[in-house]
């Protein structure tokens, strides 16, 4: 099933919450504070990051961090408030790779319903193949399609993300994918 709720009390007055269906009108189970009543929402967690080429590589960076640290991923992580999608994405890929790049369109969008979250990869042109990865980051390489470690993956979303990639690049198209990972797909 999708993700159980975890609030556990009011982010207004600080009192413990309950479970239930709002008196507004609303059909979800909702927090709502024994206190003051407001309602509280949890909503999505949005990651935005690249998928940045050169030629006929893909720059992929294999994980300092937990989880999945020592696995393999495209540069991205958790947006931040006060940022758009594009200027997450670009702090994550200097951040993750220290790679020099022009962004180019967005890409996919994957739903990723079992821990409520949104990935958002852009795809990213590559104009050097100097990286200076940073703490998160053991190493940032390029691959060629026939060297991707695909059992190395840290994310079933980069993994979705490089397929859809390798198999429109053979068209030279690449549109806009969306994407829905259920619960249950692993």
């Amino acid at each position: 099933m999708y993700p159980r709720p975890t609030i556990k009390h009011c982010k207004l007055c600080g009192s413990s919450v309950h479970f239930g269906i709002p008196e507004d009108g609303d059909t979800k189970l909702r927090a709502i504070c024994s206190n003051c009543k407001s309602v509280l929402y949890e909503n999505p967690l949005n990651v935005v990051g690249t998928l940045p080429v050169w030629q006929d590589r893909v720059l992929l960076c294999k994980r300092n961090i937990e989880p999945r640290k020592g696995l393999w991923t495209l540069p991205a992580g958790f947006m931040e408030l006060g940022e758009t999608l594009s200027e997450g994405a670009a702090r994550e890929t200097d951040e993750e790779a220290g790679a020099q790049y022009k962004l180019q369109g967005l890409y996919t969008i994957t739903s990723v319903l079992a821990v409520g979250q949104v990935h958002f990869y852009f795809r990213a042109e590559l104009t050097s193949t100097q990286f200076n990865p940073g703490h998160e980051t053991q190493e940032a390489r390029l691959f060629l399609e026939s060297e991707i470690p695909w059992d190395q993956l840290a994310f079933r979303t980069v993994k979705e993300t490089l397929q859809r990639y390798f198999e429109d690049r053979k068209n030279a198209h690449f549109p806009l994918h969306e994407i829905v990972l259920h619960p249950e797909a692993r």
